[in-house]
Order: C-alpha cells, then structure tokens, then sequence
C-alpha cells in the first residue's frame, strides 16, 4: 500500500484494494459465486488441493469452490490482517466459528489436547470450552495462574481483554511470557485493532467477533483471527473442512465499514468515557467498571490505547434494579451483542453469560452498556432517568 509507515486511520481506509488498479474499480466488488469453471482437471485439481489443506488459490488452477476460497472475503482479511500488524488473517461465519476453529487447529493431533482459559471470558467462548464439546480438556484459571496451569499436552491459552463483561484488563505479555512455547489466543473484540495490537505483545492469534465493533452496524455475523501466515495456513483448513467461511456479503460489508472504524472508536470511546464518569457519582449505582479506572497496572497506554466503548455497572439495588433500568432505558437498546452505532444494554447473568458455570458467572447486579454513536448528554439523561426507577437496595 505504501513504503511509509502509516497511520491505522489511513490502514483503515486504503488497506485490502491492492488489486482494484487491475480491475478497473473504486468501490470494492462483491463475487458471490457458488462455484467457479475451472481451467482443466490437473489445474483444478491442483488448486482445489491447495486450498482445501489452507493454502491459497493457485494461479493457474481458479478459486475452485467458494467454501474454500472467495476474493471478496480475501479483501477483508488483507485489510484486518494489515491493522493487526499480521501476515495474515482468516476470516469466519460468525465469532464462535473461529473460535471453535482455533481450539480444533491447535488441539488435534501432535500429542495436544488441553486448553487453559482465563476467566472472565465472553459467555459463549466460557461455555464452548466447558461443554467438552470439542473434545479438548480445559483448566479455567485466574491470569497469575498460566504458568501453574499449563501441561506437556496444552495446545492453546485463550485469553480476552477486556474481558467481557467485567471489563477487567490482563497483562498480555504477562500471560505470553507464563504461557512459554504455548501460542496464546487474546479476544480482541472490545478493543479493535485501533486500541491494542496483541501480536505486537507476543501473542499468536488477535480474535474478533467482527459482528461488533469492526461491523459496526449490527447487520452481519463474523469472526475474524488476525496471526501469522502459518497459523493461518491451519485455520484455513479447518475452516474449509467445517465449512465455517464467512459469506462473501458479510466480508463485503465488514470491509465497507473499516474506514469509519477509527471515527466510530474514537466518538464512542469519549462518550464511555464521559458516561462512566457521570455515574460514579449516582447514588443507584454501587460501581462503575471501565478499563482506564483502577488501572494499577499502567496498562492503559503499556498495552491498550484508551478505555474503549464499554462500561459495566453494578446497582445498589440488584437484580430487581438491573431489571428496572434494562425496562425503563428510551434511547438505550434492550439487547444482547455490542459495538455498533447505536447503544446497547444488556443483563450478562441472565442472557450471554447464563450458560457458564455459576462460580464465574457475572454477579446479578452487573448491568454492561455498549456505548453508541448518539449525542452523550442525551444517553445520560436516559441513564439517570431509568436508575431513578431502580430500588435502591437489593432484595433476596
């Protein structure tokens, strides 16, 4: 794209149209073709290999069969890849799929079949790998306990910060250095490439559930691992062996978003910011968890470029407040998922987190709040009003 180093708002805009020269096109073209006609059988054959054991394409030999391979989906992850500072980046159907593909590529076969997880983890992430279902033993620990926890057989530490929904932050480089030869995986999705780069702080793999803030819009499912070429290589592979490839609209629109990415994080990550500091003082609200309060540890700034867009509260009231305040909000959505346009809140005990075991799930006084793109003074107002609503003590 250029020789000079770039500024990730410009890699926002420019990133992943390397090949629109030669096509003749500004806006990026969608190919939803199913199947494409091959060259001959030898080259077909060649190139469907390739790419069903996570290669690419080969010149001679065509994109074969879109579970395996699509340009449009490609665009997108040249374009994630560039501003995860990765060689690659593997793009999937929905958040769960590549996560689900990380665990089997780094799980099966070579004598691996143990995870360690750091709790707190996104309800669904928590609840894939304490089902068993994928046939790997998982050790859920605390972030000073990796080291401790990791076994001959571990193929895989999974980690999220900001966690999800407490908003907690680890030490990235911390957990990589407990986790030694063991490639760690860092759910990215709360921070965005914008505001933390996990690679650049030796992990393996940059998870997103581009569904929030890379879509932006709350109108596309995906999931996207940002990692090395290699990496990718065994993703690709799995993915083409599940059949979890993002659909080519999807990739389209994920792409047609990533300019907006920068103003997006940077107007909602202000207005978080203002809103957490609003409610620290209501007396409704017992605590406000947003990353850059009670950051002991430097790591805002150290590892992760502000606070982002999301802001836990715990009420005075309890489960009977979280209750009244998800009914009474007027601008603020009642809705699970997070990162897009407009504002969002949500009860994590009850809905996205009501599947993991009850020793890690959220308390039932924590309410999360995905912060939008409305004017602030306005999302505070309809806060305030609605904790006014809220009891202010909890009942059994």
């Amino acid at each position: 794209m250029s020789d000079l180093p770039l500024h990730p708002d410009t890699i926002a805009v420019h990133a992943g149209r390397s090949d629109f020269g030669a096509l003749g096109v500004h806006a990026a073209p969608i190919d939803l073709s199913s199947t494409n006609p091959l060259p001959d059988i030898l080259h077909g054959g060649d190139s469907y290999e390739s790419m069903a054991n996570g290669g690419h394409p080969l010149p001679d030999g065509g994109n074969v069969y879109a579970r395996l391979w699509n340009p449009t989906v490609a665009r997108f992850e040249e374009a994630l890849a560039e501003l995860e500072h990765a060689e690659a980046s593997v793009a999937f159907a929905s958040g769960m799929a590549a996560t689900t593909a990380a665990v089997l590529a780094h799980t099966t076969g070579a004598g691996k079949s143990h995870i360690v997880a750091v709790r707190p983890l996104y309800g669904g992430t928590d609840h894939l790998l304490a089902s068993g279902l994928l046939g790997a033993e998982v050790t859920f620990c605390d972030e000073d306990a990796v080291a401790a926890s990791i076994r001959p057989e571990t193929g895989l530490v999974v980690l999220e910060t900001p966690a999800n929904p407490t908003l907690e932050l680890a030490d990235i480089a911390a957990v990589v250095a407990q986790a030694g030869d063991v490639p760690v995986m860092v759910d990215n999705t709360f921070a965005t490439p914008l505001l933390q780069n996990p690679l650049d702080l030796g992990a393996a793999m940059s998870l997103h559930s581009a569904t929030k803030y890379i879509g932006g819009h709350g109108d596309v499912i995906a999931g996207v691992i940002a990692c090395s070429e290699e990496t990718a290589a065994a993703l690709r592979r799995v993915r083409a062996i599940t059949g979890a490839l993002l659909h080519p609209l999807g990739a389209y629109l994920l792409h047609r978003g990533l300019p907006t990415l920068p103003v997006r994080m940077q107007t909602q990550q202000a207005a978080a910011r203002a809103i957490a500091l609003r409610l620290k003082d209501n007396p409704a609200v017992l605590e406000v968890r947003y990353p850059e309060f009670d950051d002991t540890r430097g790591l805002i700034g150290r590892q992760m470029r502000g606070g982002g867009a999301m802001v836990a509260i715990r009420l005075a009231g309890g489960y009977a407040a979280a209750e009244a305040v998800t009914g009474a909000v007027r601008l603020f959505t009642h809705a699970v998922s997070l990162g897009g346009v407009d504002s969002l809140i949500q009860h994590p005990a009850a809905l996205t987190h009501r599947p993991v075991a009850p020793e890690a799930r959220p308390g039932a006084d924590i309410v999360r709040l995905s912060i939008g793109l409305e004017n602030v003074d306005d999302l505070i107002a309809d806060l305030e009003q609605a904790l006014v609503k809220a009891p202010a003590v909890a009942t059994v």
